[in-house]
């Protein structure tokens, strides 16, 4: 599993320690699901400005948002691409901003809001979405499990 992680803003230090929780929530997550780890995904790490702007051109919304997810394949496409190294699953696009925002909302740390939307957009790119009943309910509790493995839980 390879994650690609650009820092593009200057609102809060991104240190080693959050990065290496990222690249341990992605193998759990991909091992949640049963999923193999040959996989690649770029996370970006933005301001409110940046995400706004995406969230306009994507989703046709002029507001920040916490997460983005772009998946680039469904789990039948990204078998079939056996000649790469790492197949390519998807771009993750946080606002830390948003985030910092958000663990003071919620009473929790920093890390764990991080961390949490990562593992929140993991499973949009794994092909979930929370909008229906029992995909809703497995994807809620594939979260729990994976914050709950790198001890994130909620306080």
């Amino acid at each position: 599993m390879e994650l690609l992680v650009s820092n593009r803003q200057n609102k809060h230090e991104i240190r080693e320690q959050l990065i290496q929780l990222f690249k341990r929530a992605a193998v759990l997550c991909l091992t949640y699901d049963n999923w193999d780890l040959n996989h690649e995904i770029s996370l970006s790490l933005v301001d409110d400005e940046e995400i706004r702007e995406l969230n306009k051109i994507y989703r046709g919304k002029d507001c920040p948002t916490d997460v983005l997810s772009f998946p680039l394949m469904d789990e039948s496409q990204v078998i079939n691409v056996a000649d790469m190294k790492e197949k390519p699953l998807g771009d993750i696009v946080i606002s830390v901003e948003r985030a910092m925002l958000q663990a003071k909302e919620y009473n929790h740390s920093f890390e764990r809001e991080m961390v949490f939307l990562f593992v929140h957009s993991m499973f949009h790119l794994m092909g979930y979405n929370h909008n229906t009943g029992e995909t809703a309910k497995y994807m809620r509790a594939g979260e729990e499990a994976v914050l709950s493995s790198l001890n994130l839980i909620r306080k």
